[in-house]
């Protein structure tokens, strides 16, 4: 893997607060991560200024909004999204088929091919059995995760946001080319926060994640943009 390949395969959670915050970031990032996480807290605070604040500096976008209602309601939103020229943008699996069904069919529609890739949220690394069975799932982690990624692609989606310790089974159930993008990652010289079911980047990558989700570990580091470049390089190092 070159340093290009495993630079792109960051992606650099923008959990910030207001425009200025993403400009230094995507500023100091830009060139250095593949793309920049739009999540609920500054889409909130920001709204699609916060999209396009990452555009200008050159960044390339996943809108990590994790829709889940109505049908109509979610195609309409994804339609939205891409409308704002992001490369990602998601809703949760556990709307349905139908819902998935529908938002798919609305973007394809409207934009064929050029069109953001569009994922689906299986289990939320902070959730664990007992989680599930707080909300009356009783089947494992292991097997809500890969249930939910096969409605998904069944539904059209190209890929699902999922854990890194599922990545194989996912892989084994929907094949080579679903992408895999995975939160829980934390590199070596990082602590694990509130994520449970972690990796490390090059043991996701070895594992067949097609992207990492990546927040404190460079925000926190003194040099984010050294930390985002010791990331790729435990990545190369991983897939050498």
């Amino acid at each position: 893997m070159n340093p290009e390949d495993a630079r792109n395969k960051i992606i650099f959670a923008l959990d910030v607060n207001g425009l200025a915050e993403i400009d230094r970031y995507a500023g100091m990032l830009s060139g250095r991560v593949g793309m920049f996480k739009v999540g609920k807290e500054l889409f909130t605070s920001s709204g699609p200024a916060a999209v396009k604040a990452v555009q200008q500096h050159g960044g390339q976008v996943f809108l990590d909004l994790k829709y889940h209602d109505i049908p109509n309601t979610v195609a309409n939103a994804m339609l939205e999204a891409a409308r704002l020229g992001v490369q990602l943008a998601n809703l949760h699996a556990l709307g349905g088929g139908e819902m998935m069904e529908t938002a798919a069919r609305a973007v394809q529609k409207e934009f064929g091919d050029d069109r953001p890739k569009l994922l689906a949220v299986t289990i939320l690394t902070s959730s664990t059995e007992a989680t599930l069975r707080q909300v009356g799932i009783e089947h494992s982690v292991q097997d809500m995760v890969v249930r939910l990624a096969r409605l998904a692609k069944d539904s059209g989606m190209d890929g699902v946001v999922a854990s890194p310790l599922e990545i194989e089974l996912i892989r084994a159930a929907c094949g080579p080319d679903f992408l895999i993008v995975t939160p829980g990652v934390r590199p070596s010289f990082a602590a694990a926060d509130d994520q449970k079911r972690i990796m490390t980047p090059a043991e996701a990558v070895s594992a067949g994640a097609d992207y990492l989700v990546i927040g404190r570990p460079i925000a926190k580091a003194a040099d984010p943009a050294a930390a985002a470049q010791l990331i790729a390089a435990e990545i190369m190092a991983g897939c050498s």
